[in-house]
């Protein structure tokens, strides 16, 4: 039997909704290039909002003051400058239409200290590629302005406004590599089952394909190394997991091996755009782990770790000098702080909390675990036992993670823990596809999503058992979009496991979820088809792993959430899947928010944690 130590071996008292899921305290620490000023988000009015602090006289300064839609993220330009972005809404031309999705751009400058608009664009995505300093008020942005199912690159100056074409995409191109200088030398293409890595030695010359991968092979270009035509890459071409490798731009041959592991893919990079140096790889195993590149970054994770014991550390940031850094600390029981480091003296002085409600001592361990399935792969996860004196026969969530191509990690979750504190155990299956593990591990999931990949969320449940961890009669099953699935997927096809299920945004119907993918995603469609099933020839297959075919095998109870503005959703087929469920006299209890995307934010969030606590507690009795 498997022996888990619990945080402390007593009953906490429970700690409000509120604390786990309100907005964070500050979050998104960045510093301008001139190391002056460290910005950051925090909440105004309920809506996270910009906020700059001199880092000569520490005075701070709100520099927007949205009341209606939030911050989403932004950037330093070269010229103290910064540019940010909301997703904000439009109403709808009809009444009773969903609001019409309006991305707006703005700048702020540091000198003038006033806000203009850059770019108010309708039902299309932009991200900002690049910066430069040669030109500190061009910014490369890549949008699908001109043709919704594809980006094209463009120059926005952020003075004037003017949107200019840097390079237009063919039709195929996936993504664009831009270099420190703001130049593009590599792109990525797809026709949806083939990958393919371009180059072209000047920004006059033609794209040539230099590497030909099927998508069971990647190739993720990072930056050239400096030293003739080679450049940095992640690669698992010819290997099972991802390394970091040296490529000739010329020929597409791969000259070096620079680092790999054998537990798991390179997952993670840092690089100095300013230094033109790669500093360092991380990967997750059980943990996330580091190799180190350069001895200066090697240096100051070293310095920082023995000053803060026990946490896992991430520069997200720095100068343009290269003197002063944003350090971001996490751990299973530490939701996250930031803390500035400056090289000069070693001095490290902590910045902000993303949550400074929440006490550690209050929160719970997260352990590695394995298991092995029925066919006897090993299978990876993470269980988290409540604080209470009784560590047996203990109730359950099973928290399956969405994708399925994704993983759980180890770190704080916000969700995980609030479960443990109402004293549940908490049970995460990287079940097989999950990435991280391997090419191998990865492709075992290639149109497994409703059967070995479910059956090893199944055989975890029952090895729980086995341990005599979970009471048997106490298991739920909990999950958001293909999690939401293999929730309704468990309770239908092991009635025997599970008590009941929790829904958020869950995936009911693989054929309209297949034909409805946003145009965005449309190279992804074959892929789609290789890996999770065709429509056409597998039509057998995804009828009966579909749960909207399936209201007949349905008894236990289901709380199931939806947002209206979720843009994978079928609110409609949805809705009726419910009332087929009702008229079979299913317990099945269902909130709809027309505003929520697939996320929920602010009341509605909080709302929606209430009525999980009240469904679960009614549903697993936890409480005396």
């Amino acid at each position: 039997m498997i022996v888990l130590q619990a945080c402390k071996d007593k009953q906490v008292s429970e700690i409000p909704v509120r604390n786990f899921f309100k907005i964070p305290d500050k979050s998104s620490f960045k510093i301008s290039p001139d190391g002056k000023y460290i910005s950051y988000l925090k909440p105004y009015k309920d809506q996270q909002n910009i906020f700059i602090q001199s880092l000569t006289d520490g005075t701070e300064k709100r520099i927007t003051s949205y009341t209606d839609f939030a911050v989403r993220d932004y950037v330093w330009t070269f010229d103290n400058q910064i540019v940010y972005y909301q997703n904000a809404d439009k109403k709808a031309t009809n009444p009773g239409d969903r609001p019409i999705d309006q991305f707006r751009m703005y700048a702020f400058d540091l000198g003038t200290m006033k806000n203009r608009v850059l770019l108010t664009q309708e039902k299309i995505r932009i991200k900002i590629l690049g910066r430069a300093k040669q030109q500190p008020d061009i910014l490369s942005v890549v949008m699908n302005k001109r043709d919704s199912t594809n980006f094209d690159v463009y120059k926005l100056n952020i003075q004037t406004g003017e949107l200019k074409p840097y390079v237009i995409n063919p039709g195929n191109i996936t993504e664009w590599y831009s270099d420190p200088d703001g130049r593009i030398h590599l792109a990525k293409s797809s026709d949806g089952v083939n990958e393919s890595i371009l180059y072209r030695h000047t920004e006059s010359a033609p794209f040539k394909t230099i590497i030909k991968n099927n998508f069971k092979n990647s190739v993720v270009p990072i930056a050239f190394t400096g030293e003739g035509n080679l450049f940095y890459a992640l690669s698992n071409v010819d290997r099972d997991k991802t390394a970091l490798v040296e490529i000739n731009a010329e020929t597409g041959k791969e000259e070096k091996v620079d680092y790999a592991s054998d537990k798991a893919d390179i997952s993670d990079y840092s690089y100095s755009r300013n230094k033109r140096r790669m500093e360092s790889i991380s990967w997750v195993d059980a943990k996330q782990q580091t190799y180190f590149l350069n001895a200066a970054t090697k240096a100051i994770y070293d310095d920082v770790s023995a000053k803060l014991h026990g946490i896992k550390i991430k520069i997200t940031d720095r100068d343009s000098a290269e003197r002063k850094f944003i350090i971001y600390t996490y751990a299973d029981r530490d939701p996250g702080s930031y803390y500035l480091y400056e090289k000069d003296g070693k001095k490290l002085t902590k910045i902000g909390d993303l949550n400074s409600s929440l006490k550690h001592d209050l929160l719970c361990e997260i352990k590695p675990i394995s298991f092995k399935a029925s066919d006897g792969m090993q299978i990876n996860g993470y269980l988290t036992l409540p604080q209470t004196q009784k560590q047996t026969n203990l109730p359950v969530v099973v928290l399956v993670h969405n994708g399925p191509w994704r993983r759980d990690g180890w770190g704080y979750n916000s969700e995980l823990q609030f479960l443990a504190n109402r004293g549940y155990a908490v049970f995460q299956v990287n079940y097989r596809g999950s990435t991280g593990y391997g090419k191998a591990y990865y492709s075992a999931g290639f149109k497994q999503v409703g059967g070995k990949m479910q059956q090893d969320i199944a055989d975890g449940v029952k090895w729980l058992i086995a341990q005599k961890i979970a009471n048997p009669k106490k298991v739920a099953i909990m999950g958001s979009g293909f999690g939401g699935f293999s929730a309704l997927y468990g309770v239908s096809t092991h009635p025997e496991l599970y008590s009941c299920a929790v829904v958020q945004s869950g995936l009911i119907n693989f054929f309209t979820y297949i034909k409805d993918v946003p145009p965005y995603f449309k190279s992804s469609v074959r892929m789609m088809y290789e890996m999770v099933g065709n429509p056409e020839t597998d039509a057998d297959q995804l009828r009966n792993i579909s749960p909207v075919f399936h209201t007949d095998k349905f008894k236990a109870p289901l709380l199931i959430f939806q947002g209206g503005r979720d843009p994978r959703a079928n609110v409609s087929e949805l809705t009726q899947f419910v009332s087929e469920l009702k008229r079979r006299k299913v317990p099945v209890t269902y909130i709809y928010k027309k505003d929520e995307r697939q996320s929920w934010g602010g009341h509605n969030r909080m709302e929606m944690y209430a009525e999980i606590e009240r469904f679960l507690d009614t549903n697993m009795r936890v409480k005396p």
